[in-house]
């Protein structure tokens, strides 16, 4: 059944486009904050990427413009229960990143050291001996890996949830199947344009994930961000075998076992999308390749079933980091998009970087990095 368009409240402080999890968290942080929001989804919420990712709540191996951030939201998810009133189910198991070769470990070893001198401390170099204590099935050839003990993992859709729901306790409205489709400045208002009506607020925030680019298209502000498909699989149920959520240095890996004995393999696993019909489509010949890197780094696994596999659309940039940021071309506009598969750890302090931009157009993180005219400023100069 259509949702009713009756006694719809068109009028708030902010509109948000997107209920992914940084649209999500948007509108908690402006909500605490006293900010009246509307939040448009255009499917439900959590629908793609927030919904359809690995679940890795990931400070180890990131971008270095996103380690402080990275750092920062971390922080906040070991607080859930305070912030949101629920852990979100947050698993705090350490995620680990695995040498394979001599020469894989000397740039874990590299990547390390770097860090250190950048001040951050919370990615240590073990050895082969200590890979075989957290993890006791691995493969033998294993010679080391990058630990980072405070990572864990979570249940996307529960997160995103928990999330959603302390926003609407504090009086957050969330309208699902309200697709936008038209934004447009007039004087001091924001129009956004629905199949249910218009919407208007004095602020704008694009957090639409793959459908970002559009919006910010319709301010004059073009964006290469490219829409790709994002695969998970999950195994049937075996012994319990390993507690750190698993990555490789060499190939792509996220893999991580639920209490249940489950097994879910991810790991930034691309497909084709269609953005105009909303999916993305299921590649078994890439699930087979990452289901062969599974078996490789733990052979016991040779032979388990995969019971399900699913897909999503994501939003790259070209630079592999996201767009975190005001508009350059329109005013009370944030664009919060473009998290290239690893923007869910991000959620908790993404949300709370929109609510600073809104309130007072200045970030207590360094953003500079995620501007969203950085790839304009980058032709103009080439140019």
């Amino acid at each position: 059944m259509k949702p009713s368009n009756a006694a719809l409240p068109r009028g708030s402080d902010v509109i948000i486009i997107g209920g992914g999890f940084h649209g999500t968290s948007s509108a908690f942080h402006l909500s605490r904050a006293g900010v009246k929001v509307t939040l448009l989804e255009a499917e439900y919420c959590a629908r793609h990427a927030s919904g359809v990712n690995a679940g890795g709540v990931r400070t180890l191996g990131r971008h270095y413009a996103e380690v402080p951030l990275a750092v920062a939201s971390l922080k906040l998810w070991h607080r859930l229960p305070e912030l949101v009133g629920e852990d979100g189910t947050f698993v705090h198991s350490g995620q680990i990143k695995i040498a394979e070769t001599e020469q894989e470990l000397a740039v874990q070893r590299k990547r390390v050291a770097e860090l250190n001198a950048l001040g951050f401390t919370h990615e240590e170099i073990i050895g082969a001996d200590r890979v075989r204590e957290l993890l006791p099935a691995v493969a033998d050839h294993v010679v080391g890996a990058i630990w980072a003990k405070d990572d864990g993992h979570a249940v996307p859709y529960r997160a995103v949830t928990a999330f959603r729901l302390a926003a609407q306790r504090q009086g957050a409205v969330f309208h699902e199947e309200t697709p936008a489709l038209k934004i447009e400045r007039r004087g001091e208002q924001w129009y956004v344009s629905t199949p249910r009506g218009v919407f208007t607020a004095p602020w704008l925030v694009n957090a639409a994930g793959a459908w970002s680019g559009g919006f910010a298209s319709q301010v004059g502000e073009t964006v290469p961000v490219q829409a790709q498909g994002l695969m998970l699989m999950i195994t049937q149920r075996v012994p319990h075998f390993v507690d750190p959520v698993v990555g490789a240095e060499g190939r792509p890996l996220s893999f991580k076992q639920f209490a249940n004995g489950t097994v879910l393999i991810g790991g930034a696993l691309k497909c084709q999308a269609d953005v105009v019909r909303r999916f993305g489509e299921v590649d078994f010949m890439q699930l087979a390749n990452s289901a062969a890197t599974v078996t490789d780094l733990f052979p016991h696994l040779r032979g388990v079933n995969i019971v399900r596999a699913w897909a999503g659309v994501e939003a790259f940039m070209p630079d592999g980091i996201p767009v975190i940021s005001l508009s350059g071309k329109a005013p009370n506009l944030v664009h919060a998009f473009g998290f290239s598969a690893h923007g869910f750890e991000l959620g908790p302090i993404g949300g709370q970087i929109v609510s600073e931009l809104v309130q007072s157009g200045v970030s207590s993180l360094p953003i500079g990095a995620f501007a969203v005219d950085r790839f304009s400023r980058e032709a103009a100069i080439a140019a």
